[in-house]
């Protein structure tokens, strides 16, 4: 059986340990600089939500999301930041607890993220439990950083 619960400043390495898991899935090992007492600080703030799944008390998987408002609507949404689950799970219904658990606490607000256009897998996912996809450029731009220098996340 699968527990889903909340993540608390007490889970940081828990969510440390699983963002490294997803970074390495995705070959961005790189660009995960957070830190495990900058994690329960970031737990410990209203806008920031986090589910972890567990199976017999390990942790499988995860959704993390913001609180946001939308200048257009004037309505509070979520963003989702990130959606994993661990390879030995997949294809076994964690995702999809983990959107359906999501939504429960969306509370009627909308839930927007983005999926990279390589990710084909995790459209077909998206897709079959009936997002809308469209198409968008993300921009990042970290003004600090020198021009001729590429930026990595």
């Amino acid at each position: 059986m699968i527990n889903i619960r909340r993540a608390t400043p007490d889970d940081a390495a828990t969510v440390h340990t699983l963002i490294r898991r997803l970074a390495e899935h995705q070959s961005q090992s790189w660009g995960v600089t957070v830190s495990v007492e900058d994690l329960k600080r970031l737990l410990a703030l209203p806008e920031v939500g986090y589910l972890i799944a567990e199976r017999d008390g390990q942790a499988i998987g995860y959704v993390s999301w913001l609180q946001r408002i939308s200048f257009w609507s004037g309505q509070d949404y979520l963003h989702l930041d990130d959606l994993y689950v661990t390879a030995a799970e997949r294809g076994n219904g964690v995702g999809e607890q983990l959107m359906h658990a999501i939504a429960e606490t969306a509370d009627g607000k909308v839930i927007r993220w983005e999926v990279a256009e390589a990710n084909t897998g995790a459209q077909r996912f998206y897709h079959r439990i009936g997002a809308t996809l469209t198409s968008k450029k993300i921009c990042r731009w970290h003004p600090q950083q020198p021009a001729d220098e590429p930026l990595h996340n």
